[in-house]
């Protein structure tokens, strides 16, 4: 109701300027709003994707080519590596997540199964799947990110993971 409400006050407002709403609006293709949707989603999910890969294959500069110079990254709440959130750009990203998982971990894997984009973000499903260095404990454990692309660079993290068994598998 609102939205209609929104709709009819900008429509009083431009009769009362002695404008017609039907001059002002443009025409609008769906079929062209539609196709401009899905090839930015395929954009930014293809973006995400360059991330992953990036992580698979070792290479931290080719998984952090994409983001935009002021990225803002946020580890889910309660996560031990959320002590610095929220992290702003790639070098503290690098230094403060990527380079104490290096260090704390044999191995930590980050494995999507499935992509689901929209507007300006991508939401990814995964799982982690890693082993703690010092307890020699492992995990296997879900995850969500959500990712905010804006202008072709990536500009925002969210994870969402659990938590308290990442925590537990820290500890001895």
């Amino acid at each position: 109701m609102k939205n209609i409400i929104a709709f009819t006050t900008l429509g009083l407002v431009a009769a009362t300027a002695g404008l017609s709403a039907t001059a002002q609006t443009p025409p609008v293709d769906p079929e062209m709003e539609v196709v401009e949707a899905a090839e930015d989603a395929a954009s930014a999910t293809n973006l995400v994707k360059g991330v992953y890969a990036g992580f698979e294959s070792g290479d931290i500069a080719a998984a952090t080519s994409g983001f935009a110079e002021e990225i803002t990254w946020n580890e889910a709440e309660n996560s031990p590596y959320a002590d610095k959130n929220p992290y702003v750009g790639a070098e503290a990203i690098v230094t403060g997540v990527f380079a104490r998982l290096g260090g704390e971990w044999d191995y930590f894997n980050a494995v999507p199964s499935e992509y689901i984009a929209q507007g300006d973000r991508v939401a990814v499903i995964g799982r982690y799947q890693a082993k703690h260095a010092t307890t020699g404990k492992e995990m296997d454990i879900p995850f969500v990110h959500v990712w905010t692309v804006e202008d072709g660079a990536i500009t925002g993290f969210q994870q969402y993971t659990d938590t308290l068994t990442h925590t537990e598998v820290m500890s001895d």
